[in-house]
């Protein structure tokens, strides 16, 4: 037995006898360190892991906002171009332009016929009944009046009649 457990006597000694002696406590602090190595890591791991969590939830909160501001644009945006091409404002633009409504369309049978009212557009939006005005003759230049448009010997029409038309023309 040791010095210090011959001196100690009865139940004292021998739980003297059960703790190990000086080698022994040796063998126990690497233990420890590792204890504290393992609880110090997990720690700072943790503290690590929740930072990159916050900085997540930041990021993610800054892409909504900004989401939010896009889609706001989008909407403006959106909103402008319904009211340019809105049908008021298209003609707004047009009349700033000089344009003037077109009036009645015309339509080309499949026998090469021009069925509808020709007619000069003019600024109130009616046509005026002067079939043919602006249409290329066979030199190319631009007619005047319906019988320019008409085969010699045809008499002149009158409006609401089909324009004949020659292919080629």
């Amino acid at each position: 037995m040791s010095g210090p457990a011959k001196q100690l006597r009865g139940r004292a000694a021998r739980l003297a006898q059960l703790m190990p002696s000086g080698a022994g406590s040796a063998a126990r602090t690497p233990f420890v360190l590792l204890v504290v190595l393992l609880l110090g890591g997990g720690l700072i791991s943790l503290l690590l892991l929740n930072s990159a969590l916050n900085e997540g939830s930041f990021r993610l909160s800054d892409l909504k906002k900004q989401t939010t501001d896009l889609t706001d644009e989008e909407q403006a945006l959106q909103r402008d171009v319904d009211n340019a091409s809105a049908p008021y404002a298209l003609e707004r633009r047009a009349r700033g332009l000089g344009m003037v409504p077109g009036g009645s369309p015309l339509f080309l049978d499949p026998a090469g016929t021009v069925r509808g009212v020709t007619g000069e557009a003019t600024a109130s939006g009616r046509q005026s009944p002067m079939g043919g005005v602006g249409a290329p003759t066979a030199g190319g230049a631009p007619t005047g009046s319906p019988a320019d448009d008409a085969p010699r010997g045809t008499p002149p029409r009158t409006s609401g009649e089909p324009v004949p038309t020659t292919p080629g023309r």
